[in-house]
């Protein structure tokens, strides 16, 4: 469906022609103008006219439409077309949710397309219709401000994260609640939400450094002003920010994974050596009682008067001697 379609003029929104195809022309001679069309999660049929009239390349077209996409730069002959994955997280069920923004940006119109309830662009289109300054610079200053609140949110997440990490890593190094059963399945469930998290960060490098004159070519990239580069440079040291964060807290997530495994085996061994002392200590007395209870007409301590508290004090000294072997070990 189609959220907001605005023309906007010298930095100030406008009326401007219902027809897509008489707004651009209008914006394309006017010189200072620019279209701002807005959809979320659109049906092929409602697509199809925004393609037509703005000349949408057929493969960009059906990226957006399916969505499932990394986040990417790709530059056509009409149109450039940027990938971007919000990110939102929800700390009480330590889940990562990410969703989708495309962006189209060509002579004088900007098409985003949204997928996914993240990082709603209201916010952002409320927020340059503020900044009449920022809006005079067209289609560049729509995708900057798409791409800073994105990423601004990159680093809110990446702060959560951590603070939830945090309270993991007590959890597990706590002496009541290190050897909880659910801990392993928690640890290995936050890792997952980690990669979730990386999967749309990461990516995101490689076009941030193209649109901020820092990539491999260092070219400027069509339909974006060259002077926006800083702003996009700002954007990229901030999102390198993030990443830096999200390696640390995948390493450190592992981490804890191995401390806590390596917690367990300890502990299961622990457990088999006071088994096994215990059962070391059970096993001398039934040795004793196991001997004198074969019935053997021959066993002259069977008929001595003090046989049997000689061998009940026997077990008891026995029981006592490794009871401070086992203990001195640190078996009991």
């Amino acid at each position: 469906m189609i959220v907001d379609c605005a023309m906007y003029r010298d930095g100030r929104r406008t009326e401007g022609a219902d027809d897509f195809s008489d707004a651009l022309a209008l914006c394309r001679a006017g010189g200072d103008s620019f279209v701002w069309i807005g959809l979320h999660e659109p049906t092929e049929d409602e697509f199809d006219l925004v393609t037509q009239e703005f000349g949408l390349h057929p493969l960009a077209v059906e990226d957006a439409l399916k969505a499932h996409q990394r986040p990417k730069l790709e530059v056509y002959e009409d149109s450039l077309f940027v990938v971007l994955k919000p990110v939102s997280y929800e700390p009480k069920g330590d889940t990562v949710t990410s969703g989708e923004v495309m962006v189209f940006v060509g002579d004088s119109f900007v098409v985003t397309v949204r997928h996914g309830e993240e990082s709603p662009l209201k916010g952002v289109r409320q927020r340059l219709e503020s900044d009449p300054e920022m809006l005079r610079h067209g289609p560049t200053a729509v995708l900057y401000a798409i791409a800073d609140d994105t990423v601004d949110h990159y680093l809110e997440v990446a702060t959560e994260l951590g603070t939830d990490l945090d309270e993991l890593e007590a959890e597990v190094f706590s002496p009541q609640l290190g050897g909880s059963r659910n801990t392993a399945s928690r640890i290995y469930g936050f890792k997952r939400q980690v990669q979730e998290f990386r999967r749309a960060t990461v990516p995101l490098a490689m076009p941030l450094g193209r649109l901020s004159g820092t990539g491999v070519k260092g070219a400027a990239v069509p339909f974006v002003d060259e002077k926006a580069q800083p702003f996009f440079r700002d954007v990229n040291d901030h999102l390198l920010r993030v990443n830096e964060s999200v390696e640390a807290l995948d390493r450190l997530v592992s981490d804890i994974l191995s401390a806590h495994l390596a917690q367990m085996s300890v502990r299961q061994n622990d457990d088999m050596r006071k088994i096994s002392a215990w059962a070391a200590m059970a096993a001398v007395p039934t040795m004793i009682a196991g001997i004198y209870g074969m019935n053997f007409d021959h066993m002259p301590e069977l008929h001595w008067l003090w046989g049997y508290p000689v061998v009940i004090a026997l077990m008891v000294v026995l029981e006592i001697l490794l009871f401070r072997l086992f203990k001195r070990r640190g078996w009991l």
